[in-house]
């Protein structure tokens, strides 16, 4: 995934995907979602985070899902 979106450092929530810029987990923001919580709920609680940024990760998420789906 794009490095201007997630990054992993071992001195940051010890190496976990976080977006960059940012100490806040890209696991929060799945977590939010699946927890049927909303994008505007993750945004409120994680301000550090942009909408433009979040939006980008989901969309990134999508395309490698299905790209990686064997075709039927």
């Amino acid at each position: 995934m794009d490095s201007m979106l997630i990054n992993r450092d071992p001195d940051i929530m010890s190496g976990a995907p976080c977006f960059t810029g940012t100490r806040v987990l890209v696991q929060n923001l799945f977590d939010y979602l699946e927890g049927g919580s909303s994008l505007e709920d993750f945004l409120e609680d994680f301000p550090s985070v942009s909408r433009a940024t979040a939006v980008a990760v989901l969309e990134a998420a999508r395309v490698r899902l299905f790209d990686d789906a064997p075709a039927a």
